[in-house]
């Protein structure tokens, strides 16, 4: 008949390998994916890690449209500014607060003087450790393990006090719930699940290494504890999940056109600044290509502004299919499309976008005659513009341009300013501002 001791040992062995597999299930899950040729979107939108481009395909893939009376209303996102730096901050309050709460209790209460040097010294080891990972840790892969790395010390700090300070009687116990608790809230729910089991082993662990044959009252103590901590991953896990559905759907919004599934015109203009900066620094060029529908309102006025909607969407679909994954494309404002191509020389945007431009006007669209075209203007960093709006003026110039020469057909921006007709006369900022109020 087993003893109590090799029943707890067993159990301890069991859940560290447990805990081993889930970590590296997902590696084999993905060299499984990957050879049936299956993506992780999936994956990705189950654990709240979505990202833009994901979002961008989910939306085109559910066919949304703002003209549909079953579509749900548009909603004004506030812009918020989150601290990014808010989780770390709380962490260290949490962790420091808590090692001196420690210390003074330890000392203060006189319970364990037998074991207060070893106390003592696992709160200074500890408090090192910890300075070291929140604060002296340079940039390196290792700094962005830290989260897990200092899970792992704050269940070995509870493990080790709870030795220290009476087994299962011992009054700090409640540390390992807290910290399942606390961690489900950060990470995703299979990690939640492997910090859990990790917490029960160094609970158990740390029990049996002062009382090998424990009595019922502590057994059922130990019980209540470890249910505790089961509940409190469920919760932390459950809230944490829905929080990052919630900043997911927040993304959404905030970057990605819900009509055509490309990005926005906020978006938009954040990549060009960083491409811009990024250009600066390395001294690589780019391309930006403008395209704008031609007589969309005639399409409007003839066939109804639904069949409008659906060009929109056909003509964001051959821009999606037309550019690269690191390229970004977005709706610009009304009938206006750009594309924002790194890496790109003059050369190869202008073949781009005349790829887009051809492929529009040879498939055409159902029910739709005549076929609609695009007029597209092309233009390169730095020659046609070190700024955002210079770029930006330079590729409506080009378009214009397109348009004047018969539509229909690429352009490359003038070097003298474009004189417009009066009617034509308005940046893409003021014509956007128009059509929105």
């Amino acid at each position: 008949m087993p003893t109590i001791s090799e029943i707890v040992l067993a159990v301890i062995a069991v859940l560290g390998v447990l805990a081993i597999a889930l970590l590296i299930a997902p590696t084999f899950v993905w060299v499984r994916r990957r050879m049936a040729g299956a993506d992780k979107d999936d994956e990705a939108r189950t654990e709240g890690a979505l990202d833009p481009k994901l979002i961008a395909r989910e939306i085109v893939g559910r066919g949304a449209t703002t003209d549909d009376e079953s579509a749900e209303p548009a909603i004004e996102v506030p812009q918020v500014t989150a601290d990014p730096t808010l989780e770390d901050r709380i962490i260290r309050i949490v962790s420091w607060a808590f090692l001196m709460a420690v210390a003074v209790f330890a000392a203060a209460s006189g319970l364990w003087d037998a074991t207060l040097s070893g106390i003592v010294i696992l709160i200074a080891v500890t408090g090192e450790v910890l300075l070291l990972l929140q604060d002296v840790l340079p940039r390196t892969p290792l700094r962005s393990a830290r989260r897990p790395l200092q899970g792992l010390l704050a269940l070995g700090f509870a493990g080790v006090l709870v030795w220290q300070t009476g087994g299962f009687e011992s009054p700090f116990t409640f540390i390992f719930p807290l910290i399942v608790g606390a961690g489900a809230l950060l990470v995703a729910p299979r990690i939640a699940l492997v910090l859990a089991i990790l917490a029960t082993a160094a609970y158990l662990s740390a029990g049996m290494a002062v009382d090998q044959t424990p009595a019922t009252g502590p057994l059922v103590q130990m019980a209540v504890n470890l249910t505790g901590l089961y509940l409190l991953a469920y919760i932390g896990a459950s809230i944490g999940r829905e929080q990052r559905r919630a900043r997911d759907a927040a993304i959404r919004m905030s970057t990605v056109d819900a009509m055509t599934g490309l990005y926005n015109r906020t978006y938009f203009f954040s990549s060009l600044e960083r491409e811009i900066a990024r250009g600066d620094r390395s001294g690589r060029a780019f391309c930006l290509v403008m395209l704008d529908l031609d007589d969309l309102k005639a399409v409007n006025d003839r066939y109804g502004h639904l069949a409008g909607d659906q060009v929109l969407r056909g003509v964001a679909d051959v821009v999606r299919g037309g550019v690269r994954k690191i390229d970004v494309a977005a709706r610009y404002g009304g009938d206006e499309f750009v594309a924002l191509l790194p890496e790109t020389d003059p050369t190869g945007g202008w073949v781009l976008a005349e790829k887009i431009r051809l492929t529009i006007a040879e498939q055409g669209m159902a029910g739709i005659d005549p076929t609609p075209t695009v007029s597209v203007g092309v233009v390169s960093y730095p020659a046609d513009g070190r700024s955002a709006d210079a770029l930006l003026v330079s590729a409506d110039r080009a378009m214009y341009a397109s348009k004047r020469s018969g539509k229909n057909r690429v352009a490359r921006a003038t070097a003298e300013p474009t004189v417009l007709p009066v009617e034509q006369r308005e940046t893409a900022r003021t014509r956007e501002g128009e059509r929105a109020g």
